[in-house]
């Protein structure tokens, strides 16, 4: 699997520049260094140039369809547990290390930012957590992103209970406690790297969106379609804890108060991996800077 020494190494051609080679050097937004190796190389394979165009269209058309399917029988087919099973043949045999690599970073970390975020809401304790933290390709077998979903939407819901009923407000932290937050690597275990694990990370998200959406009821996958415009809301508690709003340039999901089409769901859930990244990599530099002043 490639990391950031591979981009490190590269030398520049001035006439024939790396568009990747670029965007790795680039430092405009906080980004783990081996994560976003991983996303630029994976996202200049091949199979993101040539074959990503047309997954996209009879991906997306297929969601269309399955939507008029789900309309007249919404509820006819409910099989999460086949879902994932079916999540797990793709991932573990089909696509490339580093996109599993960022897609078990994505849940990774994601639990950590909403940790985070508990941990830094003053008397506010009673709030339930559900913390995912895989370090294998078997964890998704265990309902992992429909979890995923869950733990969204119920953490704002408890959240906000909780802030409503003793009368407070996610407010400012002088010193927040980054103790959730991880620095270094995670602990995840070796990747499959075959002749078969060929297929680049939005390449295999168009093929997997339509596969969720049959599995799932209508309602569970709308749900989960529009879960990913809760990056703002997730980001917007975590820079008013920080007092850095600035920050937020890279969350582009915008709010979830205007719902989006299911058939782009594909392209929002891309962008809400990068959104993940980009916190969690803000959160690391804050708490390293915090070490460093104290």
């Amino acid at each position: 699997m490639k990391d950031s020494a591979y981009f490190e190494q590269l030398e520049n051609n001035p006439r024939n520049p790396s568009h990747w080679h670029a965007l790795f050097l680039d430092s405009s937004i906080p980004f783990n260094p081996d994560a976003k190796a991983a996303f630029l190389y994976d996202s200049s394979r091949r199979t993101k140039q040539f074959l990503y165009p047309f997954v996209k269209v009879f991906a997306r058309l297929g969601i269309i369809l399955l939507q008029v399917f789900k309309a007249i029988a919404p509820n006819i087919i409910n099989a999460p547990q086949r879902l994932h099973r079916w999540l797990y043949r793709g991932m573990k045999y089909c696509i490339t290390p580093e996109a599993n690599f960022l897609i078990l970073r994505h849940f990774y970390l994601g639990s950590e930012v909403l940790r985070f975020i508990k941990d830094n809401v003053k008397d506010i304790e009673d709030i339930p957590m559900h913390p995912l933290k895989p370090v294998s390709v078997n964890a998704v077998k265990d309902d992992l992103f429909l979890q995923h979903d869950l733990n969204l939407y119920n953490f704002i819901i408890n959240l906000n209970n909780a802030l409503k009923a003793k009368g407070k407000t996610i407010t400012k932290v002088n010193e927040p406690d980054f103790s959730a937050i991880t620095v270094g690597p995670l602990p995840f275990e070796p990747f499959r790297n075959k002749w078969s694990n060929c297929i680049d990370l939005a390449t295999a998200i168009e093929i997997f969106t339509p596969v969720y959406q049959f599995f799932l009821t209508d309602s569970d996958f709308w749900r989960a379609s529009n879960s990913l415009q809760l990056d703002e809301v997730i980001g917007l508690y975590a820079a008013t804890i920080m007092n850095c709003p600035e920050r937020l340039v890279a969350l582009n999901n915008k709010h979830p108060m205007i719902p989006l089409p299911t058939y782009g769901a594909a392209f929002r859930l891309t962008l809400h991996g990068l959104s993940t990244e980009v916190l969690h990599a803000l959160l690391v530099e804050q708490k390293l800077k915090q070490a460093a002043a104290n």
